[in-house]
């Protein structure tokens, strides 16, 4: 084991979430442990890459040794595996809070997944999530990492076995990196495979052969050091010279994923500035995804000079999509602050962001179901776009997919939409809630269903604000079944079905009973030409805002005084008829039957009874004059 001269080291507990994390680690959920190899030796291409851009103001950072390089020694007879870079190194507060606590988001809700998988899928969810430097300790009893800062006196040891604490010390001598990090695997008995040249050499070729960092590897720590990767920039060869094998390993090692790339976009932009992309979209959802807190995960580089991957590339809602952007035309000397603000950078972003989306667009058409994965993972999130990106928004509706009142669960386009129009149909009807079944089975969606009109279900939480945005397709406006009059009146029923729209007197006075008598709990108590089949729904008034939407603003308390629904009455329906012809002797009756009759809308909309001890009490007379009558 390392030892460390000087004085004493401390010793420290993981952070509770780190605990659990190497618990999970030790006790193998990983099947293939291979990952641990490309982990650190990305995590040592990182550490180079970072020297290389402080080197720039402070060259003599560099020393008498410039060129990066990533060294792997086996050492079969001590069982240690040793991967050493000649990066930038950290001191020993950076190594607490690299080593000692996890900074990423959606920790938590990852560890839960984890824990409550099946061993069988345990390696699916790591390799989705990443865990960096923690995988060591799937094939690792013990781990030391020893680290000097470039431009430091002193290096710092860090050890752990992974049980739940860990020590950490600096000191001024032993066999320590003149700059950079050593991390010394001490392999468990089983993992000894590792110290092989035959086992090891062909895993890092295959998973990690394109970080832009050369890759040496030795036999034994006498022996002389084989290059095994020459550190070429995958993105500025060929794409003809490139593999999709390569591109999904560079991928995996880059963005520190398992999957594949469900989509690979690799251009050279030339003219007015020039620049390289290698980007992709993955194949399966990270986990936080929806994590207020998650950015982009674009690298930025200059001329191969690693920058930030902090530099928002792509817009918030493609936050999805991995990879890095190489400039030749941003300068090297200037901050990373400087760079956000650089017009070169706002060339790229605008460049970028539309050959991505002009990718998407071209798969949808040419491979509709590669597409169609994409979509089930990330169409939430590029729906987004349709509120926050207002001169791209006709790109994002190409791409959009809907299901619909009438596609069951299939996805449609609004090209597809716009082809199934009924006669004098002037609008593109939506309906936003939160379950699609329950959405499908809406009253408010019977007229429309009776004219084989197709509605759009829209079920994710940013529906119910880009499409309230004043958005429209081709001319024709997006109109929410719950808000406002329908005009449905405008569009013929099939033939042969009662278009009538006509009142019978008694009907009429029976909803200006129902309104006088539901006084301030609705604005307005009117017939119905939308229900066919239902009693009466709910909708919201004709300026007031999507019922949903309203929801939302006022569970988030960003909206004052909700405005009061209007209850519409089918006049046809048999229910209404029979109590419009009740006596007026019966007020008693009409009025229970009037709160009841809200009450009922209201549940169908997913709301509970205004008043539920009332209702209930409403409920029982009614039950129990019917059990009279009977």
């Amino acid at each position: 084991m390392t030892t460390m001269t000087g004085a004493a080291p401390d010793t420290r507990s993981f952070e509770a979430d780190v605990a659990k994390l190497l618990h999970l680690m030790v006790h193998s959920v990983y099947s293939d442990k291979d990952v641990f190899l490309r982990e650190l030796v990305s995590n040592a291409a990182d550490a180079c890459e970072k020297l290389r851009y402080e080197a720039l103001g402070k060259p003599e950072l560099l020393g008498e040794n410039p060129e990066p390089r990533i060294l792997v020694t086996l050492d079969a007879d001590r069982r240690q595996l040793v991967i050493e870079d000649n990066g930038i190194g950290m001191s020993a507060a950076e190594m607490t809070e690299a080593l000692g606590t996890i900074a990423r988001s959606g920790t938590k809700a990852f560890m839960e997944q984890i824990a409550a998988s099946k061993s069988g899928e345990g390696g699916q969810l790591i390799g989705q999530f990443g865990v960096g430097f923690y995988s060591a300790f799937m094939v690792a009893d013990h781990v030391d990492v020893i680290s000097r800062r470039a431009g430091a006196e002193t290096a710092s040891l860090w050890s752990s076995d992974g049980l739940g604490t860990y020590t950490i010390g600096e000191s001024e001598g032993g066999d320590w990196p003149i700059r950079g990090t050593r991390v010394v695997l001490h392999l468990k008995e089983e993992a000894a495979d590792y110290t092989q040249r035959f086992s090891v050499e062909p895993r890092i070729k295959a998973q990690s052969g394109h970080v832009p960092v050369p890759i040496f590897l030795r036999e034994n720590p006498y022996a002389e050091p084989l290059q095994i990767s020459d550190g070429a920039a995958l993105w500025t060869r060929a794409k003809s010279d490139i593999s999709e094998e390569d591109y999904a390993d560079f991928y995996r090692t880059n963005a520190g994923q398992f999957d594949s790339p469900a989509l690979t976009l690799h251009y050279r932009a030339e003219g007015v500035h020039e620049y390289n992309v290698l980007a992709f979209v993955p194949e399966m959802r990270p986990f936080d995804l929806f994590d207020p807190d998650r950015t982009g995960r674009i690298k930025l580089y200059v001329r191969r000079v690693f920058i930030t991957d902090e530099a928002q590339i792509l817009p918030r809602y493609l936050r999805f999509v991995r990879g890095l952007v190489d400039s030749q035309d941003l300068p090297l000397n200037v901050s990373r602050e400087m760079i956000q603000e650089s017009p070169v950078l706002s060339a790229i972003q605008k460049g970028v962001t539309n050959r991505l989306l002009s990718e998407l667009e071209k798969l949808s058409q040419s491979e509709p179901d590669r597409y169609l994965a994409i979509w089930n993972n990330f169409g939430a999130v590029l729906k987004e776009g349709l509120y926050e990106d207002y001169g791209r928004r006709e790109a994002l509706l190409k791409l959009a997919r809907f299901r619909t009142s009438t596609s069951g669960h299939e996805w449609r386009s609004l090209a597809d939409y716009a082809a199934s129009l009924k006669e004098n149909q002037t609008a593109v009807y939506f309906a936003v809630g939160t379950d699609l079944e329950r959405l499908a089975s809406s009253p408010q969606l019977e007229g429309f269903r009776a004219r084989g009109i197709e509605v759009l279900l829209l079920t994710d939480q940013v529906d119910s604000f880009w499409a309230a945005s004043g958005i429209d397709f081709d001319g024709k406006p997006f109109r929410s079944v719950t808000q406002g009059l329908s005009d449905l009146g405008m569009i013929p029923l099939p033939e042969g079905e009662n278009s009538s729209l006509e009142t019978p007197d008694d009907v009429a006075a029976f909803v200006d009973f129902v309104k006088a008598t539901l006084g301030e709990s609705v604005s307005d108590v009117r017939v119905s030409d939308r229900l066919t089949e239902s009693a009466v729904c709910l909708v919201a008034p004709d300026s007031g805002m999507d019922r949903q939407l309203e929801k939302l603003l006022a569970s988030a308390g960003q909206l004052g005084q909700a405005s009061k629904p209007v209850l519409e009455i089918n006049p046809r329906h048999d229910l209404i008829t029979r109590l419009s012809a009740l006596k007026e002797d019966q007020a008693d009756l009409r009025a229970d039957a009037a709160h009841l009759l809200f009450d009922e809308a209201r549940v169908a909309d997913g709301e509970l009874p205004t008043d539920p001890r009332a209702f209930a009490a409403r409920l029982g007379r009614l039950l129990l004059r019917g059990l009279r009558a009977g």
